[in-house]
C-alpha cells in the first residue's frame, strides 16, 4: 500500500465506519428483501405471516444503528410493537428521505415508520396515521454566524437533507438568491456543518442534541423555527384498514405507557402529549 493511501485510511473517522456499516447493511437486507409487499389490509399481513416496515438507519435516535449495525431507534421500537401486535414477524427494509414514498407506492414496503412529517403536499400521495411521534425544526448554526430569521440566508450558504421536511420549510421562506446546498441524507447534511462546507444547516432538535454533545466547540444553536413537525407513518392510499388498525394501535400504546417508554428509551424523558393530526 502506497504510503498516501495509507494515509487516506488512517482519516477515516469513526463515523465514517459507523455510515459504511449502515450503508452495507441497508444493501444485504434489500438483496434479500421478500417479494413486494403487495398485503393491504391487517388480515392480509397476518396471513403472510410477515410486516414489512421502511425505516431510516441514518437519523438517530428516531432512526440509526446499533454497534452491531442493526437497526435501533425510536421508529424501529414502534415497529416491533406494530408486528408483535399483529402476532406476525418484523421485516425491515432501510429507505432514504428521496425514496421513502417510491418504496411505499411501488409496494417494496406494507408501511413508512420513518420520522415522516405529516404535510399537505405528501398527503396527496399517501395516507397517514394520526401521529406518533413530534420534532422540532431549526436553522442551526454556530453562535458567531448572525442569523435572526429567514432574511439573514441569503448571507450563507444551508444544507439540507434533500426532500425533507426542512427542505419544504427552507425552501419556503429563503430569499431569492440563497445557496441551498442539498444533500441525499441527513448524515451527510449534519457532515456539511462539521466540516465547514456549509454555515448552516436546517435539521431537528435531535440533530442539534447529537451537535451539542459530540462537537460541542463547534458551539451550535438554534437561529430560528423553522416547525413543528407531526410524524405519522404512511400507508398507500387505498389502505384504508391498515390505516384504520394503525390508529386504534397508536392510541393503545399511547394510553398504556409503551410509547412513552420509548421515547424515555431514546430521549432521556417521558413522551409529552402527541400533537394533533395536522388539518390541511
Amino acid at each position: 500500500m502506497s504510503a498516501s493511501l495509507t494515509h487516506h485510511v488512517k482519516t477515516i473517522t469513526r463515523r465514517s465506519f459507523a455510515l459504511l456499516g449502515a450503508a452495507t447493511f441497508a444493501l444485504s437486507l434489500v438483496a434479500t428483501a421478500s417479494k413486494p409487499a403487495s398485503a393491504a389490509t391487517p388480515d392480509e399481513i397476518k396471513t403472510r405471516g410477515k410486516l414489512i416496515v421502511g425505516i431510516l438507519t441514518d437519523y438517530p435516535p428516531f432512526g440509526g444503528t446499533d454497534a452491531n449495525q442493526k437497526p435501533a431507534g425510536y421508529d424501529h421500537d414502534v415497529a416491533v410493537l406494530m408486528a408483535k401486535a399483529m402476532g406476525v414477524e418484523l421485516e425491515l427494509v432501510p429507505v432514504t428521505g428521496p425514496n421513502r414514498i417510491p418504496y411505499l407506492l411501488t409496494n417494496k414496503i406494507d408501511v413508512l415508520i420513518a420520522t415522516f412529517g405529516i404535510t399537505a403536499e405528501r398527503s396527496k400521495q399517501v395516507l397517514f396515521s394520526n401521529p406518533y411521534s413530534a420534532l422540532s425544526l431549526y436553522v442551526l448554526a454556530p453562535k458567531s454566524v448572525a442569523i435572526k430569521g429567514p432574511e439573514d440566508l441569503k448571507s450563507v450558504t444551508i444544507g439540507v437533507a434533500r426532500a425533507s421536511t426542512q427542505d419544504t420549510a427552507i425552501s419556503a421562506v429563503a430569499p431569492a438568491g440563497t445557496q441551498i446546498k442539498r444533500f441525499d441524507d441527513d448524515a451527510t447534511a449534519l457532515q456539511s456543518i462539521i466540516s465547514g462546507q456549509v454555515q448552516a444547516i436546517g435539521a431537528s432538535n435531535t440533530v442539534l442534541a447529537q451537535l451539542n454533545k459530540d462537537y460541542a466547540s463547534l458551539n451550535i444553536e438554534p437561529k430560528f423555527t423553522l416547525k413543528e413537525q407531526a410524524n405519522g407513518i404512511a400507508f398507500r392510499k387505498a389502505d384504508t384498514a391498515l390505516q384504520e388498525w394503525t390508529n386504534a394501535f397508536i392510541a393503545k400504546i399511547a394510553a398504556d405507557g409503551q410509547l412513552s417508554a420509548i421515547n424515555k428509551r431514546w430521549f432521556g424523558v417521558e413522551l409529552k402529549a402527541l400533537p394533533p393530526m395536522p388539518a390541511f
